[in-house]
């Protein structure tokens, strides 16, 4: 008999709240059936009405979890940690740690979920800091990065922590064999990088781990590797560059077909390749950070999401759950590797 996964949702974070949550639990609820159940956790009477807009009510798989708070967007962790304990994410997060829920959802503050996921669930052995991973559309496909902005200041056992989980995830998901693992660097010379940065290639060079080398960012987006690894800094920067590219991009394509008579027409006869294109990089199909190295599953969903987004990122909950990604983490890090074998 399958499985059904529970998925605790915080229905009041991000820029939508509830009419957002709501709506993508719905759709997920409508996929995936009877393999899931979904706790909407917020303010009780915005759920309901929220559900009687799409004509639908609370039941066995679809149940209401009343909190009386919601952390702002803009709110300081430590407040929202000090001062929102009955907050929907706290809430939400709670339902983990009593094992009522096998994953949390947020579109939330990402500073406050992170502090409250921590401290609520802690880190898993050996894991100092967690990381914030996810996927990245790329030539040959896609590839997980971390961390994106978690993590400003990381030592080389840090990286390598972070390489682990990393490698952990895409292989239990994504179900890449012995995924490629490789460090953002600012070239691909061994002289290159700072010193964390060369102790950490060091570090995976001596693992078991698939270590490709040092990747540069004009090469992130060729498929060279599954996994990239670098420090939140610079992966907060590098994610949101290349999200400001794109944008670019398409500004200047829209204005190049709407230059004249001429371009519109041409623009009409690429219409075909250009929805082929748009549905390729639609990011809704990549919302959904992995908080790694938590004991429990915790996923992040963009502020701005749209139904669409957020149920994907509920199912990066479902799937996380169902790998029990965490528990491979930890059984991964109770391990010492030795370049090309194990020894427990």
């Amino acid at each position: 008999m399958t499985r059904r996964f529970t998925i605790a949702l915080d229905a009041m974070g991000g820029d939508h709240g509830a009419s957002v949550v709501v709506s993508a639990a719905l759709r997920a609820r409508q996929r995936y059936g009877d393999r899931i159940r979904l706790i909407l956790v917020g303010g009780e009477d915005v759920l309901h009405e929220e559900l009687a807009s799409h004509r639908a009510s609370p039941d066995e798989a679809l149940v209401l979890h009343p909190a009386s708070q919601t952390v702002a967007m803009d709110e300081m962790p430590s407040q929202a940690l000090r001062f929102k304990k009955d907050s929907s994410m706290r809430v939400a997060v709670n339902l983990v740690k009593t094992g009522e829920a096998d994953a949390c959802v947020s579109a939330g503050n990402t500073g406050a979920l992170m502090a409250t996921a921590r401290y609520v669930l802690k880190t898993l052995p050996g894991i100092d800091r967690p990381a914030i991973c996810t996927t990245i559309p790329c030539q040959d496909g896609s590839f997980q990065m971390l961390d994106l902005g978690a993590n400003v200041d990381c030592t080389a056992e840090h990286l390598f922590q972070f390489a682990v989980m990393g490698s952990v995830l895409t292989e239990a998901v994504e179900g890449v064999s012995e995924p490629r693992i490789g460090l953002l660097n600012l070239g691909e010379e061994e002289i290159k990088g700072n010193d964390e940065v060369k102790q950490a290639a060091q570090m995976l060079q001596e693992s078991a781990l698939n270590y490709v080398g040092y990747v540069e960012g004009d090469s992130m987006f060729r498929g060279v590797a599954d996994v990239i690894v670098c420090d939140g800094f610079t992966g907060n920067v590098a994610l949101k560059t290349s999200e400001g590219v794109a944008a670019v991009i398409s500004h200047y394509m829209r204005q190049e077909f709407r230059r004249n008579v001429f371009t519109k027409l041409a623009g009409l006869a690429a219409m075909p390749v250009l929805r082929a294109l748009k549905a390729r990089l639609d990011t809704r199909q990549y919302n959904g950070a992995s908080l790694l190295g938590l004991r429990g599953v915790v996923v992040k969903s963009h502020g701005g999401a749209d139904a669409v987004a957020f149920e994907h990122a509920i199912e990066v909950g479902i799937l996380e759950a169902e790998k029990a990604v965490p528990s491979l983490i930890d059984e991964r890090l109770g391990e010492t590797f030795t370049k090309g074998r194990q020894t427990s």
